[in-house]
């Protein structure tokens, strides 16, 4: 049997300038939905100023990870960029992540760590953010 391709995009809604929004259980969702049981899953997120990473979802690492952001590119900041869009400590965010993610799929799941989830990063929200989601496998 050949490979098969199966691709959906989903819509994600943030409410924060700085937000993080755990997409995990919709990617799981378009996973089963492609039929697809054995290959990889590819998350992909066609905006400039929001990523992906995958980490433990817990209340204080949440706010860890916004601090850390905070420190590492201030919202405060002196850039170049603000002077036509004020958004670029989110651009500069964005740089230091990535916009896609790739997980194996097995037995038609994701697979991930025992604590591991995805994350939509949000550096520039609130904002609705367009999220491709494509299957690849048998």
């Amino acid at each position: 049997m050949g490979c098969r391709v199966y691709t959906k995009e989903l819509e994600v809604r943030t409410s924060k300038r700085r937000d993080l929004v755990n997409i995990t259980d919709l990617v799981e969702s378009a996973v089963r939905e492609s039929g697809i049981r054995e290959g990889i899953a590819i998350t992909f997120l066609s905006h400039a100023t929001a990523a992906l990473f995958a980490n433990e979802d817990e209340p204080r690492l949440r706010r860890d990870y916004v601090a850390l952001f905070e420190r590492l590119v201030p919202q405060s900041g002196q850039y170049e960029h603000n002077a036509i869009d004020d958004n670029a400590d989110a651009h500069l965010l964005t740089a230091l992540l990535k916009q896609f993610y790739v997980f194996p799929v097995k037995e038609g799941r994701l697979v991930r760590g025992t604590w591991q989830e995805l994350f939509l990063a949000e550096f520039d929200g609130p904002r609705a953010r367009r999220l491709h989601v494509v299957v690849l496998g048998s």
